[in-house]
């Protein structure tokens, strides 16, 4: 019997479930809704039921779950989602694995959308690259040499949560003016009223007011971008999530800022790509993750994040 894994993607409106094997087939897929309200106890048992539905015969021997927040440093504990209710510290792998009892493994949603693009999708020839998912939020994941950078006690990578605007909208983490406030769905819905997907189609029909709007769009893009640039110098910058099915109509304007604002020392043959994946990179991630933990074998639960390096815990992606 072939081995294979679960990897779970919780997102705010849908929870979606893959069972994979070691080199990223999915064997079955399934997706369902997200409680309402998504508390902590309501999405464990609409997780728990939904892995009953995908692999009824308990075929799997781990499961890999991203969470819209950071988890801890030891990869079991969610240590808060902006945008779900009462998620603070939940145990998240511990409850998986008393109901379920596959040995459980979880990170950030957009580290496992990064995964799964460093696996099987644009990633894949960088060493170095940045991945932003542009969503109901912006979320951000950040490979340095084939490795996923996670920082001190696991919560690297929040890019959409860096300050764009001291004086913009206030965000669900506490900080002011994010980028996520300005470049999120969200932000483009209280920004037009209208949804990525409509603007796209208004645009594609040459409609000068959704035109203008993705060139602003773009062009606060590229300033987010801009500083992330300075900082990182990497080979790529990655662009996922649902708005990056309108890329066309933004990336041009986006480049054009960051080739006004960066000096091109820092942005030596950068280039700036949609992802490859699309719904399913953050559920293919998670279960790269999980694989990781089979490849390397359960880990010790008292191992503390300031021995980790920064470093996914088994995840070695290996493609340069």
């Amino acid at each position: 019997m072939t081995p294979e894994v679960i990897g779970i993607d919780l997102g705010g409106t849908a929870i979606k479930l893959g069972r994979f094997t070691a080199d990223g087939t999915c064997l079955k897929s399934l997706t369902v809704g997200t409680p309402q309200p998504a508390t902590p106890e309501a999405v464990i048992a609409t997780m728990v039921d939904a892995i009953a539905q995908l692999d009824p015969l308990s075929e799997a021997v781990a499961i890999g779950v991203g969470t819209p927040g950071p988890a801890d440093a030891t990869r079991r504990i969610a240590k808060f989602a902006i945008n779900l209710p009462g998620w603070v510290d939940v145990p998240l792998a511990d409850a998986l694995e008393a109901k379920v009892g596959k040995p459980t493994i979880l990170d950030n949603d957009a580290n496992c959308a990064g995964l799964g693009e460093a696996w099987l999708g644009t990633g894949r020839q960088f060493q170095n690259f940045i991945l932003l998912t542009l969503g109901t939020g912006v979320g951000g994941a950040i490979f340095i040499n084939n490795k996923l950078f996670l920082g001190h006690y696991g919560a690297a990578g929040e890019l959409g949560l860096i300050t764009f605007n001291p004086d913009g909208p206030m965000c669900n983490s506490g900080n002011k003016g994010s980028l996520e406030q300005h470049v999120s769905i969200t932000a483009i819905r209280r920004r037009t009223g209208k949804e990525p997907s409509e603007l796209s189609v208004l645009a594609q029909s040459g409609d000068a007011a959704a035109l203008k709007f993705w060139q602003e769009y773009g062009r606060d893009l590229g300033i987010g971008l801009t500083s992330l640039i300075y900082v990182l110098t990497p080979q790529a910058i990655i662009i996922g999530g649902g708005v990056s099915a309108s890329a066309e109509f933004f990336l041009p304007a986006a480049k054009a800022e960051i080739e006004k604002r960066v000096l091109p020392t820092s942005r030596v043959d950068l280039q700036i790509l949609p992802a490859a994946l699309g719904n399913s990179a953050g559920m293919l991630g998670a279960a790269r993750l999980a694989w990781g933990m089979v490849e390397r074998g359960k880990e010790d639960k008292e191992e503390k994040g300031d021995k980790r390096d920064g470093e996914v815990w088994g995840v070695g992606i290996g493609n340069n």
